[in-house]
């Protein structure tokens, strides 16, 4: 006994030891009644110093497992100790007991099943934000400067519907985009993923089925199937979605819903153009079709002007529900997004999202307001779009010079969509090139109806020049050999 205790930097003896001798009593090792070491004999047991012990052992009786007698030692509770612990184990079969919607989510569950990246590998697979570029000295400003004036109400709870500074901020930060916030009113959440839950969660299913883009976002996918959707894909053109196919899907049966991502489109990157943009509203306004906004990368316009978001094009309707967030423009580990749609469908949102997870963190809300008064987002965006604009063209000119596409798309944003020849598998070239070191995305994951095969995605953010060159010059020259 005791010849397995083991310190951990950076964490207070005392702790350590308190939690190492909860763990013995808790496992049987040290009964109830039992003496404890004296604090000198277990200084010397256990190589730590003997107020370390004293301490651990203050610790021990204030969390009811040790009581002192004095002049006698330390001995274990027996309250501490549970003689029917086992008594009453029994083994639950659980994937027996789960519903339908949880088995589902495994199943589509495409991090448990995708490839490991192993050390050295080239990986194309993320399109997370360069964490080099991070804007540690001002975020960690921010959270001070929040701290200082109300630390207290951030630390305890906040409101579902947000933290009011930070919906102001959002609502103003929407209507510089041109969009008409008359009747609207917004909701906070934990970023996009959760949002769109909410959205899909709370509409009735009068049809039971949703239109989109084919292909689409992945974690869409996933969504508007847990949430018992079927699931219409209409196919893309250079510059957006098929306006003609999308009629014709809308002529065929009706939707409670459409999701659309107009903004440097995952996983294709295309942006819809202005044109488009005021055909797919049409369309919707003639068939009564209600549209889920993806704002996603709409900040990562690297030329051309600015094109205003779908629930802009609504005007004064209210049609459009936005779903906004920063994640792959700021930083992802702050989780925070919001949901912009009519005031009437946010009241239900808000108790929904009270009844799931009662709020979205405040202080990350807090530190983002801050962040964003300070005018650091748009410093930021600056000298962010300028590195990924840069890797944007270096990866652009790598597809170029080494792949044998037969279509090659992204207007920005963080990664490129691939398609080769039809026949061509993109999961074949995948294994050949994990021998090789260098892994990307099957675009098959982001269409709707099983197609696809032919297609992947790049994503350059988080990947130095040299893997970038190196890496694509690899799955050009492993797609060259499978095609013989």
């Amino acid at each position: 006994m005791f010849k397995d205790f083991r310190l951990i930097a950076g964490r207070p003896v005392y702790i350590q030891v308190k939690d190492y001798m909860k763990h013995l009593i808790i496992k049987g090792a040290l009964q109830g009644g039992q003496k404890l070491p004296s604090t000198r004999e277990l200084s010397t047991l256990l190589a730590v110093s003997r107020n370390s012990v004293i301490a651990a052992y203050a610790g021990l009786e204030d969390d009811g497992f040790a009581y002192t007698v004095q002049g006698q030692g330390s001995y274990v509770s027996s309250a501490a100790v549970s003689d029917s612990a086992e008594a009453s184990a029994w083994t639950v079969d659980w994937k027996e007991r789960l519903n339908p919607r949880a088995l589902l989510a495994e199943e589509l569950d495409i991090m448990k099943r995708g490839i490991r990246a192993e050390k050295g590998t080239i990986s194309f697979t993320s399109i997370a934000p360069d964490e080099s570029l991070f804007d540690l000295d001002n975020v960690k400003r921010a959270f001070l400067e929040r701290m200082s004036v109300e630390g207290n109400v951030l630390l305890n709870y906040g409101y579902a519907k947000g933290y009011k500074p930070l919906i102001d901020y959002l609502k103003q930060y929407m209507e510089h985009k041109g969009v008409n916030l008359r009747g609207k009113d917004m909701l906070i959440t934990n970023g996009f993923t959760e949002g769109f839950d909410l959205v899909l969660s709370a509409l009735g299913q009068k049809h039971g089925s949703i239109l989109c883009e084919n292909p689409t976002h992945h974690t869409a996918i996933k969504n508007m199937r847990l949430n018992g959707f079927d699931i219409t894909g209409v196919a893309m053109e250079r510059d957006g979605i098929h306006l003609g196919e999308l009629k014709r899907a809308l002529e065929e049966q009706e939707y409670d819903c459409a999701y659309f991502v107009p903004s440097y489109h995952n996983p294709t990157g295309i942006v819809m153009s202005p044109e488009k943009r005021q055909g797919v509203m049409k369309l919707m306004a003639d068939y009564k079709v209600p549209v889920i906004e993806d704002g996603f990368n709409e900040e990562l316009r690297y030329s051309g002007s600015h094109v205003a978001p779908l629930t802009a094009a609504a005007g004064g309707g209210n049609s459009v529900v936005y779903l906004g967030s920063f994640s792959k423009v700021l930083f992802p580990g702050l989780r925070v997004g919001w949901v912009l749609g009519d005031e009437e469908l946010i009241y239900y949102l808000e108790s929904v999202k009270r009844a799931r997870s009662i709020h979205t963190s405040t202080l990350d809300q807090s530190i983002l307001y801050q962040y964003l008064l300070g005018g650091n987002l748009e410093k930021y965006l600056k000298r962010a779009r300028t590195e990924y604009k840069r890797k944007y063209e270096l990866t652009l000119t790598c597809c170029r010079e080494y792949l044998p596409y037969t279509s090659l798309s992204g207007d920005g944003g963080l990664h490129l969509f691939v398609t080769f020849e039809e026949s061509f598998s993109t999961r074949e070239l995948l294994a050949a090139c994990r021998e090789q070191g260098v892994i990307f995305t099957a675009g098959d994951i982001f269409h709707t109806d099983g197609t696809g095969q032919n297609t992947l995605r790049l994503g350059f953010s988080r990947v130095a020049d040299g893997d970038i060159l190196k890496g694509i010059e690899i799955i050009g020259r492993a797609a060259r050999q499978l095609m013989g």
